[in-house]
């Protein structure tokens, strides 16, 4: 029989990283411009269908299916999810050794993942791509680059990253947080800036909303990483505590940062540190010991920090709402971390961290599993951004003019704000 609080855990956990995306949409409709808030909303609400899709038809599947003798890819034996329900009768009445939950749960729980990771990379491109382009990416995306990487990563014995290299990825931050922002980069690089890019200053139109959405990624997260030790047991308990440490360190540091650098912390940046701290610990969730925690969000946040605020604008690119800056740099560095502060009988492997054990092995597999990571997913998202670009006329950009006037009423028909009378 199955543990029916374990059961009940990872139910919940489901629901919890679920409601992450809804989440994520107010936090980017708060940071968008007033003429772009129901495209930019629009474009997170959608991933929900797609990905959703996409996930029964192929995607868990080619992540979790297969009998894991390949170690870049899953299988073609659960496609559209068809064997899901008999298994699921199946061993109702003859439990499997080792479960405590049914395993269909996995499929949702994993659903969830794969569609906050897609939303993220929308932030990178608001104000600017066309939103059928950006559907059609994702539509391939999800199948053609995270679930081949999530079985790189999280498929057991044989998997590339995981397996042979060694890298711990406890909750996302190569899956999730690494692969978005990069491929982020990617399409706004292909997509160039946006028209007054670097003439004015982009500033958020709806703090309340940056709050709310924060408060539901906030939320949410403590499923993500407390629901990946896929059992409600002492581990859940403190990737939990983690995930509260270190997303308090990390809005902590990020106010400390801006009262230095600009004089006044504000609420849009303690909640982008908030965020910050979350990204940090999401590899190390159930790696680390709490005071780790707190060192990894009180140092990822000013990475963060200086990658939206300075490189950003030395470099050149137009990443809109910084999904490259806070969810790639701050998976980097927190993939680093958890190499050096791995507890080493928490490690999935032979191998713990270097204060502990003064052996680098785990820092370096962590070095290659980000260096794969990027290798893989930056090649992923050139090839399918040039594909969706032919398909779209070799222009995955919107008009001058509908981007002037805003992509609320050239793209969608509708206004966030109808009754509003000023200037945007």
């Amino acid at each position: 029989m199955y543990d029916t609080g374990s059961t009940a855990f990872m139910i919940v956990c489901t629901m919890l990283v679920a409601l992450m995306t809804p989440g994520l949409a107010f936090f980017y409709g708060g940071l968008s411009r007033r003429k772009n808030v129901v495209n930019t909303m629009m474009m997170v609400m959608a991933v929900i269908g797609v990905v959703g899709v996409m996930w029964v038809i192929c995607g868990w599947s080619f992540a979790y299916g297969g009998d894991g003798s390949i170690p870049f890819f899953g299988g073609f034996d659960q496609l559209g999810c068809l064997a899901a329900t008999g298994d699921m009768i199946a061993q109702a009445s003859n439990v499997p050794e080792g479960d405590t939950y049914p395993a269909i749960i996995d499929i949702g729980f994993q659903m969830a993942f794969a569609m906050i990771t897609c939303a993220i990379i929308t932030g990178a491109v608001a104000g600017r791509m066309k939103f059928g382009a950006i559907i059609l990416f994702i539509a391939i995306w999800v199948a053609v680059v995270y679930a081949p990487l999530a079985h790189m990563v999280w498929g057991g014995d044989g998997s590339f990253i995981g397996d042979t290299i060694g890298a711990l990825d406890f909750a996302g931050g190569d899956v999730v947080h690494i692969s978005s922002g990069v491929t982020g980069l990617v399409l706004c690089l292909m997509l160039g800036r946006r028209r007054e890019f670097g003439m004015m200053s982009y500033r958020a139109h709806n703090v309340p909303f940056v709050v709310l959405g924060a408060t539901l990624l906030w939320f949410g997260w403590f499923g993500f990483n407390a629901g990946s030790e896929f059992a409600a047991d002492g581990i859940a308990a403190l990737a939990l505590l983690n995930t509260i440490a270190a997303s308090a360190a990390g809005l902590l540091s990020w106010m400390i940062v801006e009262r230095i650098r600009v004089r006044k912390p504000t609420l849009v940046g303690a909640c982008t540190g908030l965020v910050a701290g979350l990204v940090a610990i999401t590899p190390a969730a159930g790696f680390v010991e709490p005071w780790a925690a707190i060192i990894m969000g009180a140092v990822t946040a000013p990475c963060c920090f200086f990658a939206i605020s300075y490189a950003k604008r030395k470099i050149g690119y137009d990443d809109a709402l910084d999904a490259f800056g806070c969810h790639s740099v701050g998976g980097v560095v927190g993939g680093l971390l958890t190499g050096v502060f791995c507890v080493p009988e928490l490690s999935w492997t032979d191998f713990g961290g270097l204060l502990y054990t003064g052996d680098p092995a785990l820092l370096i597999a962590q070095f290659l599993g980000i260096l794969v990571t990027l290798a893989f997913v930056i090649a992923g998202g050139l090839v399918i951004g040039t594909v969706v670009k032919k398909v779209y006329d070799g222009n995955l950009r919107v008009s001058r003019e509908d981007e002037a006037r805003g992509l609320d009423v050239a793209s969608h028909g509708e206004s966030a704000y109808p009754a509003y009378l000023g200037m945007d």
